[in-house]
C-alpha cells in the first residue's frame, strides 16, 4: 500500500512562515507532502476542486491555515470527507481569535480538526497520528518521537537538579 500523502494548504503566502514548520515535522517523520496556495475566497473553485480530488490523488489527511475570517478549512471539509486539521493563523483585528472560532465553530457533521493559533507542528503531527492508525511503521516513529521527548524532559530535570544541588 503506497503512503498516503498530506496536503498543506495555506490562504496566503504570508502563512507560509509559519505553516513551514508543518512542512518540516512532516519530512522528519517521512511523509509526503504537497505544499499550495489558495483561497475560499479567492481562488473558491480550485479550493472545491482540490479537496473533492484530494482523496483520488492520494491524499490521506489536508491541513489548512487561515487567518481573520479563516473559512479555508471549513471550505475544505465542506468538498472532502478526509480529516482536515485547521490552523488558525495569528493577526487580523483579534490577534487570532477570531480565526480560531471561525475555524472551531463547524456545523454539525462537517467537522475540522483545529490545533492552536499558529500550531503548524501540532497539526502536522495529528495529520501523521492519522495516517499511522493504518501504517505501522508511521505509529514507531511517533512511538520514537515520543521517547525523545521524554528523554529531553529527563536530562533537563537532571541538569535541574543537579544545579539546585
Amino acid at each position: 500500500m503506497e503512503q498516503k500523502k498530506v496536503a498543506v494548504i495555506m490562504g496566503s503566502d504570508s502563512d507560509w512562515p509559519v505553516v513551514k514548520a508543518a512542512c518540516a515535522q512532516l519530512k522528519e517523520f517521512g511523509v509526503p507532502f504537497e505544499a499550495h496556495i489558495l483561497s475560499a475566497h479567492r481562488t473558491p473553485a480550485a479550493a472545491a476542486q482540490f479537496a473533492k480530488a484530494a482523496r483520488d490523488n492520494g491524499f490521506g489527511a489536508i491541513i489548512c491555515a487561515a487567518g481573520m475570517a479563516a473559512h479555508l478549512a471549513g471550505a475544505f471539509a465542506a468538498n472532502t470527507t478526509l480529516p482536515v486539521i485547521g490552523i488558525p493563523m495569528k493577526g487580523g483585528a483579534q490577534d487570532g481569535m477570531d480565526a480560531l472560532l471561525a475555524t472551531v465553530q463547524m456545523p454539525s457533521g462537517i467537522p475540522v480538526a483545529t490545533v492552536a493559533i499558529n500550531g503548524a507542528k501540532n497539526a502536522a503531527v495529528l495529520a501523521v497520528q492519522m495516517l499511522a492508525i493504518q501504517d505501522e511503521e508511521l505509529a514507531r516513529k511517533l512511538d520514537a518521537a515520543r521517547a525523545e521527548m521524554a528523554n529531553q524532559i529527563a536530562e533537563k530535570e537532571a541538569r535541574l537538579q543537579e544545579e539546585l544541588g
